[in-house]
């Protein structure tokens, strides 16, 4: 690490904290040529391998931007978005890999959004998993239905009015 101020390689760290809960940490260090002190922040990299073959650093922000369109008019907060991506970042970063392809995190997207808001996730799981007709969507209803217990609601019959 170079000084910031005077590009001296050689630095020593004064004081070490946890930072943003626990996946970062924060650095004080005194260049060891001109005494200066800075802030150096380490981070464990991430990154996402997309289909085309470029990675790019994970984001959380590219996390909420993806779910609040499946998101858009249900009562879902900006609070629990970043609850949800914290809990998409934690969960691939706890697998330990350092490359992650962006299938993964799709997949890891899902359960949290499943408990989130069952709306937004046939939103989201109908354009990740490329629902292609009804019986899609009857399928993915049916999965909710079983885990939450819903019985299908009762047929009413056609009437003419």
């Amino acid at each position: 690490m170079f000084c910031p101020y005077c590009r001296h390689p050689d630095s020593r760290v004064v004081d070490s904290r946890v930072f943003e809960d626990g996946s970062a940490i924060r650095r004080r260090r005194q260049c060891s040529n001109c005494g200066r002190r800075f802030t150096t922040l380490e981070t464990a990299s991430l990154s996402v391998l997309k289909r085309s073959g470029v990675a790019e650093p994970f984001s959380r922000a590219k996390i909420i931007n993806g779910v609040r369109k499946a998101c858009q008019g249900r009562p879902v907060s900006d609070d629990d978005l970043a609850l949800l991506a914290q809990e998409v970042e934690e969960s691939i970063r706890g697998e330990g890999a350092a490359e992650v392809d962006a299938h993964r995190v799709g997949l890891a997207i899902l359960a949290p959004l499943r408990r989130l808001d069952q709306v937004a996730y046939l939103r989201f799981a109908s354009v990740y998993q490329d629902f292609e007709t009804l019986a899609d969507f009857e399928a993915a209803i049916a999965t909710l239905r079983e885990d939450h217990g819903d019985a299908a609601p009762a047929q009413r019959p056609l009437t003419a009015r």
